[in-house]
């Protein structure tokens, strides 16, 4: 392989391991895991954040609530939207 190969392969796995260290740590040990693109958790505890808010301000007559719990469930089902696609900015929703 010529050197500009090596060379690039080198930058690669830097750029790599500065974005997702948790996963290039797994590809070394051969237990490889998600990439961050692809882990949903947060977003599932937002989603259940925003109903649990949501339910409590229906249940106490509180449009404060009601609107804070509706503007949770959006942005949660925004981040677990389960095409990375749509994502415009590559840092949006990095845990």
């Amino acid at each position: 392989m010529p050197q500009s190969e090596d060379h690039r392969l080198v930058d690669l796995e830097a750029r790599l391991e500065r974005e997702d260290p948790r996963f290039t740590r797994a590809m070394r040990s051969g237990r490889p895991v998600r990439p961050r693109e692809y882990r949903r958790t947060g977003a599932w505890w937002g989603l259940a954040l925003g109903v649990a808010v949501l339910g409590c301000g229906i249940a106490l007559s509180q449009g404060l609530l009601i609107a804070g719990g509706l503007v949770l469930v959006g942005m949660a089902a925004q981040l677990a939207d389960p095409d990375p696609a749509r994502m415009t900015h590559r840092g949006f929703g990095r845990r």
